[in-house]
């Protein structure tokens, strides 16, 4: 006969705390301070670009469903990221801080700002930095950010697409096939290119072979850096001329990513 091995309270305690503990490892927050844009409706100022809730070109909902579909939970960051509130994310992403341009006042990635979310990434998260050209981002602050894993992204621009009839000036050359396994042909346009120190790996390059995406590890966590936003509906929603695959490379590296959690 079996013999039936009833776990103790103490034994259903720690089974209790490690269900809890991967529940809270599935979480993709999406920073909504350094990025904070808004436009004047008849309604009011209203936010727009690259939100989780936005199904228009401008947003980020396609992106976030293929995170959905891999069974994670979608949150969003209204202020400064500290240890406190990055608490229970496991993959944080930052897109096309704001410059003076775009907000009248920009909250800034400080010092204290790259600190905190570099002490967060060494200990295990995953960090995701979305950039964009200098005439559209805040570079100068994204980089004291970006230099705590030897990262810097450069003042200008690759891959410049003049119309919809010079789609293929947009093509990325993919360099890292463990992470986009299903995507082929990628489209980035009007992206600033990414120096690499230490042991980031190019993952995207342009059509001149400058590094437009990279990846490396720091500590316990895991770096994705690229020169634009990229992932936004505009294009991975059908727009863009037959061949390319960005649809698919959202969900190439949604699920890339989420294999990164320790």
């Amino acid at each position: 006969m079996y013999k039936v091995i009833y776990p103790g309270f103490a034994g259903i305690l720690i089974l209790l705390l490690a269900i809890a503990g991967v529940a809270q490892g599935q979480t993709v927050t999406l920073d909504y301070y350094f990025n904070h844009e808004s436009h004047h409706t008849a309604d009011g100022d209203q936010r727009y670009h690259y939100l989780w809730e936005d199904h228009a070109n401008t947003g980020f909902s396609i992106w976030g469903n293929s995170f959905k579909q891999l069974g994670m939970t979608l949150r969003t960051l209204e202020t400064a990221p500290t240890e406190v509130n990055l608490k229970g994310t496991s993959i944080y992403i930052i897109v096309d801080p704001d410059n003076s341009k775009e907000s009248p006042q920009p909250n800034y990635i400080l010092e204290k700002d790259a600190v905190n979310i570099s002490k967060w990434v060494k200990a295990g998260g995953i960090l995701v930095m979305m950039a964009n050209d200098s005439a559209n981002v805040e570079l100068p602050h994204l980089n004291i950010l970006a230099g705590k894993f030897g990262l810097h992204f450069n003042n200008d621009l690759q891959n410049h697409v003049i119309d919809d009839a010079h789609f293929n000036d947009g093509t990325a050359i993919i360099t890292d096939m463990g992470i986009f396994k299903t995507a082929t042909k990628v489209f980035l346009k009007d992206v600033c290119s990414i120096q690499l120190t230490g042991e980031a790996k190019a993952v995207l390059k342009s059509a001149n072979g400058a590094v437009i995406a990279c990846k490396t590890r720091y500590g316990k966590g895991t770096v994705f850096a690229v020169g634009d936003p990229w992932l936004y509906n505009e294009y991975v929603n059908g727009r863009l001329t037959t061949g390319f695959e960005n649809d698919k490379a959202a969900a190439d590296l949604a699920l890339w990513l989420k294999k990164q959690i320790p």
